[in-house]
């Protein structure tokens, strides 16, 4: 009997612990004992290579593979920055201005835009390639015309500027690439919670209706779990609308986010220093054979030199702050559109959860 209890019994495997070892046996608390992490494993995945869509300013787009250190030597942006992108976190919508990148985590739009291309995680969500199909075609149908310039152009088009003209011609000439990037973000993610909340409207007007007739534990429990999505859509808006409106209120985050004229700048007054190198390198060539007068006062190079810096440097600050004042105007004007609409959508929202409030009052 022993024999035959032995055969049917299944074989015990090679790597099966043995639970009387003192060393597997579980704590006085009853606790199994600690088993490792694995650590390694878990940091070879965080720093590991990462598919992007990258999208330059002609709207011509390319996947890429980029790991972790290369995209934050790529955008200039620290660790914690990522993470706000990265889809094993959960994190609230954020709009941030860096020293060379804006990250956008708005929903399911998780991107970094530079002066020179959007690189967006790469995603099967129907919404993600959406923005990155409306930012090839918006792009694209701009041309090589409608290239954005600092100073000078049509004055009565810049004043004559409103919401209309603004969702009308989404991406107008005076835009930049990053702000005609940011925009397309901005409205995918507008279009987004507003279609969720249209839904739930629709929804929950004819149970409210239904309930005034019919008192059932199914409509109740139906009015409830609408009430939970209610109220976490209600929060994941509200947090849209607060981070553009803290936006709008902070003039230097907005300024920050001017990509195009920060490059602009840093490369004119690198080509002004090379000139100046140019110079100095020609004016002491000549220097060599020119008699030197112990007496005599500075040179009249060293004079020069001077006057065209001083000159150069005021004309830089008051050009760079006249193009901040101008470019902070078009970026509001640009947050304040895709404010309008979010807080529609808010009041929405807020309407259908004060309708179902008045009926649990009702009924309590």
């Amino acid at each position: 009997m022993a024999d035959l209890k032995e055969r049917l019994l299944p074989p015990k495997p090679a790597s099966a612990i043995n639970l009387r070892d003192s060393s597997y046996r579980p704590s006085a608390s009853g606790r199994q004992p600690f088993q490792a992490v694995d650590v390694l494993g878990l940091k070879k995945r965080g720093q590991g290579l990462r598919s992007w869509i990258r999208v330059d300013t002609s709207g011509n787009s390319q996947v890429i593979e980029v790991d972790k250190f290369s995209m934050m030597r790529r955008c200039d942006l620290p660790a914690r920055d990522l993470r706000l992108l990265d889809p094993l976190f959960v994190y609230p919508s954020t709009i941030l201005g860096r020293e060379k990148a804006i990250v956008v985590n708005l929903e399911q739009i998780r991107c970094i835009i530079t002066a020179d291309e959007v690189l967006i995680l790469n995603s099967l969500d129907n919404y993600v390639l959406q923005y990155v199909v409306e930012l090839q075609r918006r792009l694209q149908a701009a041309g090589v015309g409608d290239v954005w310039q600092p100073e000078g152009g049509d004055v009565n088009r810049r004043g004559n500027r409103n919401l209309e003209n603004m969702f009308g011609n989404t991406s107008p000439d005076y835009l930049p690439f990053e702000f005609r990037a940011l925009e397309v973000a901005l409205e995918a993610a507008c279009t987004f919670l507003d279609s969720q909340a249209s839904e739930l409207e629709i929804e929950a007007y004819p149970l409210l209706d239904e309930l005034t007739s019919k008192i059932s534990t199914l409509n109740l429990e139906r009015v409830r779990r609408l009430k939970s999505r209610l109220v976490a859509l209600t929060r994941r808006v509200q947090k849209v609308r607060d981070e553009i409106e803290q936006l709008m209120d902070d003039d230097g985050d907005m300024a920050e986010m001017y990509l195009t004229e920060k490059k602009r700048r840093m490369e004119a007054s690198f080509y002004g220093d090379q000139s100046l190198i140019g110079y100095r390198s020609i004016d002491g060539a000549q220097s060599i054979s020119a008699p030197v007068s112990p007496v005599a006062s500075p040179p009249d190079s060293r004079k020069l030199e001077k006057s065209l810096s001083i000159a150069r440097s005021r004309h830089e600050s008051v050009r760079s702050s006249e193009s901040q004042t101008e470019s902070i105007e078009e970026l509001e004007m640009l947050l304040e559109a895709y404010f309008v609409v979010i807080d529609y959508t808010l009041n929405k929202l807020t309407s259908v959860y004060s309708w179902s409030q008045r009926f649990s009052f009702f009924i309590s």
